[in-house]
């Protein structure tokens, strides 16, 4: 089985903002002018041996690039294959809590993920402390991004050493930092390695960039800490696996890599 960790089912509206100008000048593709079809992205999975993803909802302060209630439906769609993450907005944090318990009391959403340059504050801000009360209180991990930004957005706030407060202060707080932290990917293994609860996700990197620190913790001590994510669209799954075999991890940890961990972190 494979568990992919970070997709988003993009909305126009995500597709189609201009801060992913810089993405697409990477991936030279072409601004979609069309909604893509959950179909399409089923049939991705299919192509890449993918048996289930967790697809997440984006939200920026005062801005829906795709809601909490699209990604509902998409896991309506296809609930065997598909899992919810929700998002809010932090700037509204009473709203954000009762949003946070509506995700996972009535949509049936495994996990929150804030982005915080999507916010431009780190996520030690005490406007992401209700939002890790409200995931406490629910049971469900805090998903965010951690490392340099690929859309034209600040990258400080993504530094990983930001999460090691946050994981004091909430020591029961289920973490996972997407992304692999570059170029701060120490940082990243250091905290995860520190904190209990705190996890690293692949997305947005193929297996043959991995660093040397993260594959060297992957296959010792973090062999329980890092999940397989793409980040698709940006990322085909297949792609991003295309040079796993190369990697040398051993046949029990690439099945915890690739969906154990996985499964234990999100309660699949």
């Amino acid at each position: 089985m494979i568990i992919d960790a970070w997709i988003q089912h993009p909305t126009l509206r995500h597709s189609q903002h201009p801060m992913f100008d810089s993405l697409r000048r990477w991936t030279k593709t072409d601004t979609t002018t069309e909604e893509l079809p959950v179909a399409a992205t089923i049939a991705m999975m299919d192509q890449d041996g993918i048996d289930k993803a967790l697809t997440s909802a984006w939200q920026a302060p005062n801005y829906d690039f795709i809601t909490n209630d699209e990604v509902a439906g998409f896991v309506a769609e296809y609930p065997e294959r598909l899992i919810g993450v929700g998002s809010v907005d932090i700037s509204k944090p009473m709203e954000a809590v009762r949003e946070i318990r509506r995700c996972v009391e009535e949509l049936g959403f495994k996990a929150i993920r804030v982005l915080p340059w999507l916010c431009e504050v780190p996520p030690t801000d005490r406007r992401f402390y209700p939002v890790y009360v409200a995931c406490c209180e629910m049971g469900v991990p805090f998903c965010t991004q951690i490392g340099h930004t690929g859309p034209l957005m600040p990258s400080e706030v993504g530094r990983p050493i930001y999460l090691d407060q946050v994981a004091i202060d909430f020591p029961e707080l289920v973490i996972v930092g997407g992304h692999i932290g570059y170029p701060w990917t120490d940082e990243a293994i250091a905290v995860a390695t520190k904190h209990q609860n705190v996890y690293i996700d692949t997305s947005a990197y193929t297996a043959a960039r991995y660093p040397a620190a993260l594959l060297e913790f992957m296959k010792t001590n973090g062999r329980r800490k890092v999940l397989f994510g793409s980040n698709y669209p940006m990322i085909m799954p297949g792609h991003a696996l295309k040079e796993l075999d190369a990697l040398g991890l051993g046949e029990e940890t690439k099945t915890l890599f690739l969906s154990e961990n996985a499964k234990r972190v999100y309660g699949i």
